[in-house]
């Protein structure tokens, strides 16, 4: 079992304590033992004895104070980030963490790979509007976490979701090929097509998939139009459908 040592563990607090009073103790023995040559045994044995245990004595609560308060710190920290990059209504990345992320993959991430590829979905509830105008704001809220979860549910862990801006999220897919998106793009479309949401009578929560995929390092701006002209492509054909953009018809379009 892999010790933890975040700075958020108990581990690395332990570990620095634990650390620090034997440095403490060292520092100590070393700076004493100029004097052993004059000592007897009986005086040495109780001046290594002093070295050791003040130390841990004054040490250990000390350093385990510091350290505690260092972790508190650290989740403290961690929760900030994870508050200042999460859409507070449906618990994915909002559109700036996502963004940031994204162009990360397409631009440092991968930057020593030959082949760099993955795939953009840009997902959108359809007719939306009268979810808000049938059942009211609050129940829109709702059907806006059904679809997150639902979309959350349909993915890979390496996988990255995020709410773009009112009923618009994003998915990215590292590494996916134009099948394995297009498998994953109507796997989302089904969930949320199957997702229970009837808060007045049955009411079938719908979304349209607009997917980009690519094999060269892009932009995410560039990726995001590509995979928004899709988005259009479906909401045009009768909603409710996937729009897939292959990676040769991307890499024209991106060009042009």
């Amino acid at each position: 079992m892999k010790l933890d040592l975040s700075p958020e563990s108990w581990g690395r607090v332990i570990l620095s304590t634990v650390a620090g009073t034997v440095g403490c103790v060292l520092v100590a023995v070393y700076v004493d033992s100029f004097n052993f040559m004059e000592m007897n045994q009986a005086e040495r044995l109780r001046a290594i004895l002093t070295d050791v245990l003040l130390p841990v004595v004054l040490a250990v609560p000390l350093l385990l104070f510091f350290t505690s308060k260092l972790r508190e710190l650290a989740i403290a920290h961690k929760k900030l980030t994870v508050f200042a990059s999460t859409d507070s209504l449906t618990q994915v990345m909002n559109r700036a963490a996502f963004s940031t992320l994204v162009d990360a993959y397409l631009t440092e991430v991968r930057a020593k790979e030959r082949r760099i590829e993955g795939a953009l979905l840009i997902i959108d509830a359809d007719n939306f509007k009268s979810v808000n105008d049938r059942f009211g704001h609050d129940r829109g809220d709702e059907a806006l976490v059904t679809i997150a979860s639902s979309i959350k549910s349909a993915v890979r862990s390496p996988d990255l979701v995020g709410r773009l801006g009112g009923e618009e999220f994003g998915v990215f897919l590292p590494g996916a090929d134009t099948d394995q998106a297009a498998i994953v793009a109507e796997r989302i479309r089904k969930a949320v097509n199957d997702a229970e949401f009837a808060p007045a009578g049955a009411h079938a929560l719908s979304v349209s998939v607009g997917c980009a995929v690519f094999d060269r390092k892009l932009p995410f701006s560039d990726l995001f139009r590509l995979a928004d002209q899709q988005l259009y492509v479906a909401k045009r054909e009768g909603r409710n459908r996937v729009a897939v953009l292959p990676i040769g018809d991307a890499d024209a379009l991106a060009a042009a």
